[in-house]
């Protein structure tokens, strides 16, 4: 069945219309895939969506590359070339997930032609950037969001509200770390663009310390104060194509002491040398009157303690946030049925899709430029703090 009359069937089958908003997607491999599963996912599984996303047209380097892709994918119509695909009148949605350093022109130019926007984390190399970006969606007035895709896992969600109703009481402690292992020597990798600081901007502190200053803030409110320490352990990498190798001018891991406005203390850590860790992104909340513990590995599942318990059923118990009842939940399984990674983004682009089309606020639930910005200036205050060795104040 082609899109156009799936949305016609879906359209007649609803109590009003189902608007169309034609997306642009920079990039075609992981989050280019990402989302266009996202995209394609919405319509039959987030019923009745609040729009139809329809495929409009997709860039990418390499000619052959792309029209593969966009064959793949189902997009309309492919570009080498993002100027010429922001100029396609179908593209209503700019969804930029290329690498770190073609962010901000881009999205500058589809805010300015009048396209809602979502970009990838993190939303710029630096707050300078970022808030360049800030200022042409406030300018535009489109609709802005970053790709922080883990306020949407239920259970994160679940943890907020826990947060937000009190039930924990007074806020002590937050620690987080995010934990990868592909740079380890033995996987022997070359050079590739994320360690290059001229594009990627950093290294471990944006690929995958943004993901957990975005949590932070999330949950717990607005960091005062960092001081933070980078390593980079492998200085030099061989390059891809020919002999030779490149200088690493990122860091290979951060660690950091962080303070809330609201007292809380906090430890934040995240590296790509982290032997046995995949891919574990977790967090833990200490409170007068409970605590939450979240691993990325295990996303079905809130670790919950509180105090007044019965003794019996005293210390961590998991709750499986797969109950109807919990976030987003009730679109996918009966209860107990776990849902995975992938659907982070299918909860995110709808919430995206949400505000464009009847108008609201993407904040506090989704991440907007200001909170991309914010995240940028945190993560200047670390590698200012690591490089003076002091603490240092965030100024937003």
């Amino acid at each position: 069945m082609s899109q156009t009359s799936f949305t016609q069937m879906i359209a007649s089958g609803a109590a009003k219309p189902i608007p169309e908003i034609g997306i642009g997607m920079l990039g075609y491999a992981f989050m280019g895939k990402a989302h266009t599963n996202a995209f394609k996912t919405i319509p039959h599984m987030m019923y009745p969506p609040p729009a139809i996303p329809r495929l409009a047209a997709l860039c990418g380097l390499g000619e052959s590359q792309v029209a593969e892709a966009a064959q793949r994918y189902g997009y309309e119509a492919h570009y080498t070339d993002w100027r010429k695909m922001l100029e396609d009148e179908r593209v209503q949605l700019f969804d930029n997930g290329g690498s770190n350093d073609i962010h901000a022109e881009p999205t500058i130019l589809a805010a300015q032609m009048g396209k809602h926007v979502i970009c990838e984390k993190p939303l710029a190399r630096n707050a300078e950037e970022a808030k360049a970006m800030l200022d042409a969606v406030t300018k535009a007035g489109v609709k802005h969001m970053v790709a922080f895709n883990y306020r949407f896992v239920p259970a994160v969600r679940l943890a907020r509200e826990l947060i937000q109703s009190g039930k924990l009481g007074r806020i002590y402690h937050f620690r987080a770390v995010y934990l990868q292992e592909w740079l380890l020597p033995h996987y022997d990798l070359p050079f590739v663009w994320r360690m290059d600081k001229n594009l990627a901007g950093s290294g471990a502190l944006d690929d995958l310390g943004a993901h957990t200053i975005d949590l932070a803030r999330y949950l717990l409110g607005e960091i005062k104060t960092v001081n933070a320490l980078t390593r980079t352990f492998v200085p030099e990498r061989r390059l891809p194509v020919g002999e030779g190798s490149a200088k690493v001018t990122v860091d290979d891991a951060y660690a950091a002491l962080i303070e809330f406005h609201s007292g809380v203390i906090g430890t934040i850590e995240a590296s790509r040398f982290s032997t046995g860790n995949r891919n574990r992104n977790s967090f833990e909340i200490n409170g007068e009157r409970g605590s939450l513990r979240f691993d990325l590995q295990r996303l079905n599942e809130l670790e919950i303690y509180f105090v007044d318990d019965p003794a019996e059923t005293q210390g961590f118990r998991s709750v499986s946030v797969t109950e109807s009842v919990h976030p987003w939940i009730s679109n996918w399984w009966p209860h107990g049925h776990i849902i995975g990674w992938e659907h982070t983004f299918v909860h995110e682009m709808t919430h995206l899709l949400d505000c464009i089309v009847n108008d609201k606020d993407i904040a506090p639930l989704g991440a907007t430029f200001k909170d991309g910005y914010i995240n940028a200036v945190i993560c200047d205050a670390i590698l200012k703090s690591a490089e003076t060795k002091r603490q240092v104040d965030v100024i937003a």
